[in-house]
């Protein structure tokens, strides 16, 4: 909670909580319709300031590819935020550091359902690689490692 001081009739300083104000996070999940571990990461993100609109499909591997997403990277969802796909289990820091920096790519995914990511259960157990990618075809770049 941030803090405002306003001066009193008797010059002290007086505290009065303000809540934080955050501008909510616009995002758009397609997923599996069968898989749940989708919907508890969707559950993740909007805990950490994300409004996720879930769209099941049948045809994920279709519209990922169609979001410029490499089919090695593919994963049991693809979310749309701020102009950017995100594939996989990402941590939120991640997905944010990308939407803050504006760098020139087309997302960044997290292949595989490793133990302990976001929608995940059980403990990490490894380091992660999150990749940036490109719809002009280049190889997949390491965009960070958690």
């Amino acid at each position: 909670m941030k803090l405002t001081y306003a001066l009193t009739a008797f010059g002290l300083a007086a505290a009065t909580p303000l809540p934080a104000l955050a501008a909510t996070i616009n995002a758009v999940m397609y997923k599996n319709p069968s898989c749940s571990c989708c919907e508890t990461y969707a559950a993740y993100l909007e805990q950490n300031g994300f409004k996720v609109d879930i769209k099941p499909t049948n045809d994920l591997s279709q519209v990922s590819a169609g979001l410029g997403v490499p089919a090695n990277l593919e994963g049991c969802h693809s979310v749309v935020v701020g102009g950017y796909v995100v594939d996989g289990f990402v941590p939120v820091d991640l997905i944010k550091k990308m939407l803050a920096e504006h760098p020139a790519i087309t997302g960044i995914a997290m292949a595989g359902m490793p133990m302990g990511s976001p929608g995940m259960g059980g403990q990490k157990t490894e380091s992660w690689k999150i990749y940036a990618f490109t719809k002009d075809g280049k190889a997949p770049t390491v965009y960070a490692t958690e």
